[in-house]
């Protein structure tokens, strides 16, 4: 065992303390009255790095939240790699539904209960203890590192991507290291190498100039809201395929290898269904399920609205109506030409009888890691160093568009070394992060970093 994995084995009840005394900041980033916990957080940080003699340590201030920033790159022949996390997180509410309050952890069955503490601050941390691992031991450090920590991932993180153009040169890396995901499952080593994109949509449906009575008007003026469940049906056929042209053109068919990664991924459909209580799963023929929902394209409506929806009936014809509806891509779909392409086709299929508005909110773009990557295979053998398991590859149907953004901009790939669980409930009351994962998070990401040296 090295020198840097002696001292994490002997220093991880102080990390523990450490890791808690940075879940009782309550960085809300979506709360303005929480400014000062930003700013403690992210010093908290910054004291971690200048602790460690790193040979860089700045706070950079953004029209928003600060960004932490730390590098050493002692070595001319080795490759860089940029961490990347964030401080900032999501409120605690609805706080009564905490079974202990949300910024004082505490500890349960080997988990730290907390918010913040899988999304994202415990995971972020595990690489800098890795970090002091080999500081605190008087070793180099195998690689040259850089650190990018924000305050405002929770918030779309409005000011990075314009910090990442302006700082270029700097922040110039082989690769980024995200630990912002899940494993697979408990004791299921898994690295994220794909990551679907989005485009966001909100339609508009509008008939008369006001609600009418539905006895008066009903069957001489079209309703809006019958005209807009029309419309849905037609976005989609019986089999799941979306209906609009052009949609699937830039589509990249999953590869043999990566449908085999998955048909290795211990997905149990059954227990799936159980879980959320369905008694049949649907979508795209010709695609597992979980192929459906990881690597393939989508397109849900998230709300519909429109008329009356009070206590009690109201025989009302709806002057409007209107729809939230997204669709997750994969590569090579661009999210504005996907929401042109929607545009035009959910335009051309509206009836004469109303009028259409269809506003673009926001997209993301997809990105997929080549698994043949060294970053990625080195990334495998540390978990399977630690864990003593064969580490499990898959995509997710979320998206993290800071990927896509450091591709485009730095031209760089991500690894997505995720250490928490699905079931860590992040956004939701009692969000947690295993204490053994934290420990074994922190000696993956130092083996990681001895691996990506040798090779």
């Amino acid at each position: 065992m090295s020198k840097s994995q002696e001292y994490i084995d002997q220093n991880i009840s102080k990390f523990e303390e450490e890791l808690f005394d940075l879940l009782r900041i309550p960085s809300v980033s979506t709360d303005s009255s929480k400014k000062p916990a930003i700013k403690e957080a992210a010093n908290f940080l910054l004291n971690q790095f200048e602790s460690f003699d790193l040979e860089r340590v700045e706070l950079f201030e953004t029209p928003g939240n600060p960004i932490v920033y730390a590098e050493h790159c002692p070595h001319d022949d080795k490759p860089t790699v940029l961490v990347y996390g964030h401080y900032d997180v999501q409120p605690s509410d609805p706080d009564e539904l905490w079974d202990s309050p949300a910024f004082e952890p505490v500890v349960k069955d080997g988990n730290v209960y907390a918010r913040g503490a899988s999304d994202d601050k415990g995971q972020s941390y595990t690489h800098v203890k890795a970090i002091e691992s080999f500081r605190k031991t008087g070793q180099e450090i195998p690689v040259n590192v850089k650190f990018i920590l924000e305050g405002e991932e929770e918030i779309g993180s409005p000011n990075l991507v314009p910090f990442i153009t302006d700082h270029k040169d700097m922040l110039e890396c082989d690769m980024v290291l995200i630990s912002d995901t899940s494993m697979f499952g408990k004791d299921m080593p898994s690295i994220t190498y794909g990551l679907r994109g989005l485009a966001y949509m909100e339609v508009e449906v509008v008939g008369p100039n006001r609600d009418l009575h539905s006895g008066v008007y009903g069957g001489a003026v079209e309703n809006p809201l019958n005209v807009l469940c029309e419309m849905i049906a037609k976005l989609k056929d019986e089999d799941g395929r979306i209906q609009i042209p052009g949609f699937y053109d830039k589509v990249i068919d999953l590869t043999d290898e990566e449908r085999e990664a998955s048909a290795a991924l211990p997905f149990d459909e059954e227990a799936y269904k159980k879980s959320l209580d369905i008694d049949a799963v649907h979508g795209e023929k010709g695609y597992t399920t979980h192929e459906r929902a990881s690597a393939r394209p989508t397109l849900d409506v998230n709300g519909i609205w429109g008329g009356y929806t009070g206590e009690g009936a109201k025989t009302v014809l709806p002057s409007k109506a209107n729809a939230k509806i997204s669709m997750r891509l994969v590569p090579d779909q661009h999210p504005k030409e996907i929401a042109e392409l929607f545009t035009e086709y959910f335009n051309s299929i509206a009836p004469d009888t109303v009028k259409v508005k269809v506003t673009d909110h926001h997209g993301g773009h997809p990105s997929v890691t080549d698994l043949s990557f060294y970053g990625l295979k080195a990334a495998a053998q540390a978990f399977e160093d630690v864990f003593e398991k064969e580490v499990l590859f898959s995509r997710e149907g979320g998206s993290i568009p800071i990927v896509a953004d450091f591709k485009k901009v730095l031209g760089v790939e991500s690894i997505l070394m995720g250490f928490g669980i699905t079931s860590d409930a992040i956004h939701s009351p009692n969000e947690k992060f295993s204490l053994q994962d934290f420990h074994r998070g922190i000696k993956t990401s130092a083996r990681f970093l001895e691996i990506l040296a040798e090779a």
